[in-house]
């Protein structure tokens, strides 16, 4: 009976995201739970610092590659695992204005607070997805990817209206949520932190860290039940090692 609730509490446990870190950009993705063959959901939360300026995040309509790393990163090993893409830009459809109503209503849940501290949600995460760097903000419309045969896989975001220009210094954040057509067995699961570019966050590897998780969002029920059976299993244990005592008695 106690294996079979830690076992749960395990199976549970592992579904749930990790902590945002200080001075990080974190992006969350999770299969659509409205169209889970063929959507999925990006979450994007925390802050970092521009560590080089001069150079500027482009639209979608700009030059469709890499490019000088000016808005594109590339993760130190492979993140495509399927229907690898070359030079693609994916349009990121807001959460808010789609029709995925266990998206949203998933995503509102807890950004009501039912994650409190360290919660990869923002709190305007069913907003339209945007980039704020120094004074300026704009719309992040469109994903960047890449596969490279060989290398390290790419990927980047792309903004709507004009490109944003920053400096050396500035300020950058971003927050909200969309969808974009392309399943979550097109990704390896597993956290993927930036190896190189991404010129608008610190030049650390872990300022930007993009977090694939092949599950759904728990629901808040599901996290009740891993400590309700937590605290089951430790009195379990507890009774069994008195047991245990009082027969060396």
């Amino acid at each position: 009976m106690a294996f079979g609730a830690f076992v749960v509490a395990a199976t549970l446990l592992s579904l749930a995201p990790p902590e945002q870190s200080q001075a990080q950009l974190l992006i969350n993705v999770y299969p659509s739970q409205d169209n889970p063959t063929n959507q999925t959901l990006w979450i994007f939360s925390g802050s970092s610092s521009v560590f080089f300026g001069g150079v500027q995040i482009r639209t979608s309509s700009g030059s469709n590659n890499y490019g000088a790393a000016q808005d594109s990163w590339e993760f130190s090993g492979n993140f495509y695992d399927a229907n690898k893409p070359s030079d693609v830009n994916f349009q990121l459809s807001p959460l808010f204005s789609s029709s995925n109503t266990n998206d949203i209503e998933s995503v509102r849940t807890r950004t009501a607070g039912v994650w409190g501290a360290g919660s990869p949600f923002a709190n305007n995460a069913t907003n339209t997805p945007t980039i704020t760097i120094g004074s300026g903000s704009r719309t992040i419309s469109h994903l960047f990817m890449d596969e490279d045969s060989g290398e390290a896989d790419d990927i980047g975001i792309r903004v709507s209206g004009s490109s944003l220009s920053y400096s050396t210094g500035n300020s950058s954040a971003w927050a909200g949520s969309g969808i974009i057509n392309k399943p979550i067995g097109d990704f390896f699961a597993g956290t993927f932190n930036r190896n190189l570019g991404a010129r608008f966050a610190l030049n650390s590897a872990g300022s930007i860290r993009v977090v694939v998780n092949s599950q759904v969002i728990p629901e808040p029920e599901e996290y009740a039940l891993v400590f309700g059976l937590f605290a089951l299993g430790f009195v379990i244990l507890r009774r069994h090692l008195q047991k245990k005592r009082q027969a060396r008695v």
